[in-house]
């Protein structure tokens, strides 16, 4: 279903030809994103994103967000802690229009000095959209208590005081060195022939040359503290959680199990017992990040500050019936083909089979056949649950953060101690 082709200058080329659809989805993804960031740059990599769709030397910004639109199409780009990626999802007849767009945002683009100042604006005022969204902010608040100090516990998006005082050379500079043939992943999904887009490739990402860039992974070392950001919200946004496994783990899908079997999905323990049975949240939910060296495990509720106690308590209470009785062999079923089934739905987007291409070239230096990753999960016991659990969700491991009414920590320490 898919093949690969890898350049002599590093370019790796992935493409899986869906032939019932009218629609291809073609990606360019460079791998760095907020943690190959000094402190003194922290954001400059979705900045750059942001600078890629403001003109090229053929094509003014307008021109840009006018070309796609004009055909159906969509043109969009996201930053995260270890790539960066630009896409546009066009009509199969129209491959060859996003392909030029998007070479010529990311080889050509100006950086003009006007359109740095107008777009470092545009950031703040994304920055200030996000310090108002606490149940989205938590989150990064969360990163940064358990990874003090390191480049996964910074935000993506980076501060205030960095974006109002990058320059145009350090810009320049960073691109320049980051965006690298030996750091780009091509992926291409959808109603395409393999040579034919091979055959377009070529000419435009053979010729680039470049330096080597070899990322330096460095560990983060986790941390057990208690961060309360005070917000004048309504509701305490809280996150708690432990370190993870990285993507490439032999027991990742045994902790994919763990957090779906814990609160992914309505069905899960904490959204019965806590949302559906007490009425304690309206909105609880884990998830499980994993990075190159690292992961990140979280439980998020959205709750009443008087409520804190009540739910942390019974937080952990699901947790240790796990680590001391397991999980009963119905439950652990539902919960496979819960993540099987979500797996096979999302291979319906044409989106999701591009993204699910480069992801894995990025993490893992070769695509994982889905019929492979539906194996493992069904290989996952009722013992391999429980170890993992009382391996990894040990409370004196938990770190906490808090977005809401707080005049200090007192209370979420109380509830804590009283837990521990």
């Amino acid at each position: 279903m898919f093949q690969t082709v890898r350049l002599e200058n590093g370019v790796t080329i992935l493409t899986e030809a869906i032939t019932h659809v009218r629609s291809v989805v073609l990606g360019i993804w460079v791998n760095v994103g907020s943690r190959d960031e000094s402190t003194a740059v922290a954001g400059i990599s979705h900045f750059i994103e942001h600078l890629m769709f403001k003109g090229t030397g053929r094509r003014t910004a307008r021109d840009i967000a006018e070309a796609l639109d004009a055909v159906g199409g969509q043109l969009n780009a996201f930053t995260t802690k270890e790539y960066t990626c630009y896409y546009a999802r066009v009509l199969d007849e129209h491959f060859d229009l996003a392909l030029d767009i998007l070479q010529d945002m990311l080889f050509h683009s100006r950086f003009a000095a006007g359109d740095i100042d107008r777009e470092r604006n545009v950031i703040l005022e994304e920055i200030k959209m996000y310090e108002d969204a606490p149940d989205e902010l938590v989150h990064d608040v969360f990163a940064t208590t358990i990874w003090q100090g390191h480049e996964l516990g910074r935000p993506v998006i980076g501060t205030a005081e960095v974006i109002c005082r990058l320059s145009r050379e350090e810009i320049l500079d960073y691109y320049r060195r980051h965006y690298q043939p030996q750091n780009l992943v091509v992926a291409v999904a959808g109603n395409i022939d393999h040579d034919r887009v091979v055959e377009k490739l070529r000419p435009i990402f053979e010729p680039l040359r470049g330096e080597r860039v070899t990322r330096k992974l460095v560990r983060p070392v986790p941390q057990r503290q208690i961060t309360c950001r005070a917000k004048d919200t309504e509701q305490v946004h809280l996150c708690v959680g432990v370190p993870g496994l990285p993507l490439n783990h032999e027991r990742i899908y045994v902790f994919q199990v763990v957090n779906t079997i814990l609160g992914g999905g309505i069905s899960s323990r904490l959204f019965q017992e806590i949302r559906e049975q007490r009425g304690l949240v309206y909105s609880i939910y884990s998830y499980h990040s994993s990075y190159h060296d690292a992961g990140l495990f979280c439980i998020y509720a959205g709750l009443s500050k008087e409520n804190v106690p009540a739910v942390m308590d019974l937080i952990f209470k699901e947790i240790r019936d796990i680590q001391q009785n397991g999980v009963k062999s119905e439950e652990l079923h539902r919960a496979k083909e819960q993540i099987i089934g979500n797996l096979w739905l999302s291979l319906e987007s044409v989106s999701t089979r591009m993204s699910r291409l480069a992801k894995s070239q990025l993490y893992l230096g070769k695509v994982v056949p889905p019929e492979e990753i539906v194996d493992r999960v069904k290989k996952v016991s009722v013992e391999d649950v429980r170890e993992l659990a009382r391996e990894m969700l040990n409370p004196e491991s938990f770190a906490i953060a808090t977005v809401g009414p707080w005049e200090d920590c007192s209370t979420l320490e109380a509830a804590v101690k009283k837990i521990a």
